[in-house]
């Protein structure tokens, strides 16, 4: 059974689905494209697809998440002659579904895309809001554009292929929706972990409710220019986070950057908005708990403070902007922190 729902700001259809390859069979039936072109991480692109198209692979990581990439995937595209009437589909995590969607966005000034997110965090994070792009100069996703796929298939089967690690760092992302949107959906998600049910049956439902309302707030502000902002709470700090581990080659996954961030982003919202502290203490529960103790050099802090003034949505060369919080459910965009607040910051996290 297919679950389709129609967003209107971006012209895409979320399709919930237990089998991606007879949906996506479905919308060919329906859609006339000349040819269809697969881009796909090698973990998928290794496994038997019971569909016979061209498949390009990727090493799917934040080290390649560069423009050498998105170049090989134009050439893939150039060489099968790919013309406006071609279809990619991309099917991968965050890294693919990004690349492949800047690709398409680009290649002959834009060709139809579809993505299959395959791990958590590209269901509740990439898949939704037609960001694309690549990593430069060590700043996370700093050369990218707005371009939404025509289809995006979820398939939670694919869940259960995915290494603990994996599914983790899907679930800050969820959290990180709730705590800025939905704070029921906040305590059923972490009622629902604790007890280990977000890996069963139940997960597609709260997979479903965190992708709502992510769209819903994507809808509002479709270029990311306001409301949209509160999706990037925990990220101004988890970017650089993330960044720097890449920089000391030991790569951080995201959700797990992002969880440390949000920590961050908490003991600052306590600071200067007047959080309350019960819920800065149970993140940080968490993240010790399932995410492991956070590891950084007080010399790194000056590297982690450049980075977090190169995020994209700083406006002021004096101090970087953060997304905090008032309570659960109340953020506060643009919020200025000073240098000192930040160190603050960043000495307690590391000091859990």
């Amino acid at each position: 059974m297919l679950i389709c729902i129609f967003w209107r700001t971006f012209a895409a259809y979320m399709v919930y689905t237990h089998n991606w390859q007879s949906a996506l069979l479905s919308l060919l039936e329906k859609r006339m494209f000349k040819q269809v072109l697969f881009v796909a991480d090698s973990f998928f692109s290794a496994r038997s697809f019971r569909l016979s198209y061209p498949v390009f692979t990727i090493n799917a990581d934040e080290v390649h998440k560069s423009i050498d990439t998105v170049q090989d995937i134009w050439s893939f595209l150039h060489d099968n002659d790919a013309t406006r009437s071609t279809l990619l589909v991309a099917v991968g995590g965050g890294v693919v579904t990004d690349l492949a969607g800047f690709a398409a966005a680009t290649f002959k000034r834009g060709i139809p895309y579809i993505t299959v997110p395959t791990t958590l965090l590209a269901m509740v994070d990439a898949s939704t809001g037609g960001k694309t792009g690549f990593n430069f100069r060590g700043v996370k996703n700093e050369i990218g554009c707005f371009y939404s796929p025509v289809e995006t298939f979820i398939d939670v089967s694919f869940l259960s292929t995915l290494p603990r690690e994996q599914l983790l760092s899907g679930f800050a992302e969820m959290l990180k929706t709730a705590v800025v949107a939905d704070t029921v959906l906040l305590y059923e998600l972490i009622d629902a972990f604790e007890n280990t049910a977000i890996w069963s049956a139940d997960c597609e439902r709260l997979i479903q409710r965190a992708v709502e309302i992510k769209q819903a707030v994507v809808e509002a502000d479709p270029r990311d220019t306001g409301l949209r902002h509160i999706l990037n709470f925990g990220h101004t700090a988890g970017h650089a986070i993330e960044a720097l581990s890449i920089e000391k080659g030991a790569v951080l996954p995201h959700g797990y950057a992002v969880m440390q961030g949000m920590v961050a982003a908490m003991y600052l919202s306590v600071l200067t908005q007047g959080l309350p502290s019960d819920i800065l203490h149970l993140f940080s529960r968490l993240l010790l708990e399932y995410y492991g103790r956070p590891v950084c050099r007080c010399s790194d802090f000056d590297r982690l403070i450049e980075l977090i003034r190169s995020d994209k949505k700083n406006h002021s060369a004096l101090n970087p902007l953060f997304v905090l919080l008032r309570k659960a459910g109340e953020p506060v965009i643009g919020v200025e922190v000073s240098e000192a607040q930040i160190r603050e910051a960043l000495e307690y996290l590391y000091s859990l």
